[in-house]
């Protein structure tokens, strides 16, 4: 401290002390210090406590058992299809016309009805051929009068001939003119005949048994004869037909069956394939093969009493070549393929999954036949995307529809017929890929 004297005033001047402008903060930076490296501690034991409660959790959940489930393979019967598309095709379409000229008078039929053969369909003015009919029915009867006439003239003639009382000349000429009087009644005959059917031909019946379009003409409308213009068109439905084409490679396969006199049974199905339609059998096979597809057409026949197919519809057709019998039957979601080929899990009597090579042959819908599986073994339909060989499995009840009750509920002694127990669901994707196999395939539409 040092005083200063000035002008009679003495004041004090401090010294400066370096250490009195050091803030708190900074005299104070290692216990901050220990702090962070307290808190830094406490997040990694905290983090490492809540570690371990999931590494065990993760420890339980690879030793639970994977939830999967199954079908019983069993022994029967499953049937070689061909599947195709087809076309539903009336055997008689009929389009009605006018044969005659005329007015309309009467319709007599309703839109979609279904007629029988000989219903009356339109009427057309009757009278103007009526009234032709009368005239030439009179012409007629004048022309046989004077045959008449001319035949007793004749004999006439001829009695006088006996008697040398003409000469012969006019008997001959006399012959000549009932000749002619013959034909002119001929020529008469022929016209009454003509006018008969111009008059039929005014009352159009159905020619054919079948279900009417929508109607095309109304009461009123001058008609001509021979005429393009359709009156209606009735299309026969019962019974129907369905062509549909396969490929040349399973001909030979169809031959030796109809050989044998067999009758191929054929399935109609809908658009998406999962609902029948109805059950025909193949009628005929066509006389060439289309060299630009390589595929041969076919023609089965339906007595679709139930109308349940249209003409002109798309379907879905199955067409039956041959069935196997007592073969191995497991469902085909069942079978899984990796880069050595097809297989299943067999489960144990232990509850654990044992893979299993298989060879599949046949695919009908839901149902594969395979070798590797015995008859009673159990595999697994589902589950697969955490089961391995060996591993713990859980049985789940299957539902009503699932792998399960389709395995165990299949008859046996009786080929499968796909749309009859799945009617109303789809087949599984794992069926639809293994049917485009070469025994079940169909050329790719």
């Amino acid at each position: 401290m040092t005083e200063q004297v000035s002008d009679g005033v003495v004041s004090k001047e401090s010294e400066h002390d370096p250490t009195e402008n050091v803030t708190p903060a900074k005299s104070r930076w290692w216990i901050w210090l220990i702090v962070a490296v307290v808190i830094v501690g406490g997040v990694v034991l905290w983090q490492r406590s809540g570690a371990a409660p999931e590494a065990k959790a993760g420890g339980d959940a690879a030793s639970r058992p994977v939830i999967v489930t199954t079908a019983v393979a069993h022994q029967g019967d499953i049937g070689i299809y061909l599947n195709a598309l087809g076309t539903v095709t009336p055997v008689y379409t009929v389009t009605v016309t006018s044969r005659v000229q005329g007015e309309i008078t009467q319709v007599y039929y309703h839109e979609g009805q279904m007629v029988r053969k000989g219903d009356p369909l339109v009427e057309i003015d009757p009278r103007p051929y009526q009234a032709a009919l009368t005239q030439v029915e009179g012409q007629l009867a004048h022309d046989q009068a004077v045959l008449t006439e001319a035949k007793i003239d004749l004999e006439r003639y001829r009695q006088a001939l006996n008697r040398n009382a003409i000469a012969k000349q006019q008997v001959d000429d006399q012959e000549q003119v009932v000749l002619q009087d013959e034909g002119t009644v001929k020529n008469d005959e022929g016209m009454l005949a003509n006018a008969k059917v111009n008059l039929v031909y005014t009352h159009i019946t159905a020619p054919i048994e079948g279900r009417v379009g929508l109607r095309l003409v109304d009461p009123g409308n001058i008609l001509q004869a021979n005429s393009t213009t359709a009156l209606v068109v009735i299309t026969q439905l019962q019974p129907i037909t369905v062509i549909f084409s396969i490929a040349e490679d399973h001909l030979s396969q169809i031959q030796q069956q109809l050989l044998k006199g067999k009758k191929l049974t054929v399935d109609a199905f809908d658009r998406e394939g999962s609902t029948k339609l109805a059950s025909g059998v193949l009628l005929t096979l066509d006389n060439v093969i289309d060299p630009t597809t390589g595929t041969l057409k076919l023609k089965a026949i339906f007595d679709n009493k139930d109308n349940a197919l249209f003409a002109s519809q798309f379907v879905n057709v199955k067409l039956l070549v041959d069935t196997q019998h007592n073969v191995t039957l497991i469902p085909a979601p069942a079978i899984q393929r990796n880069a050595q080929g097809a297989f299943v899990y067999a489960i144990k009597s232990d509850q654990t999954a044992s893979m299993r090579t298989i060879v599949p042959s046949t695919t009908d819908g839901a149902v594969t036949a395979v070798q590797g599986v015995e008859p009673q073994e159990v595999v697994a339909v589902s589950g697969f995307d955490k089961l391995l060989d060996g591993a713990k499995v859980a049985v789940r009840a299957p539902t009503n529809g699932s792998g399960g009750a389709s395995g165990q509920g299949q008859s046996q002694g009786q080929p499968r017929q796909t749309g009859q127990n799945n009617e109303n669901q789809p087949a599984p994707s794992g069926a639809r890929s293994g049917a485009s196999g070469s025994k079940n395939g169909a050329p790719h539409q």
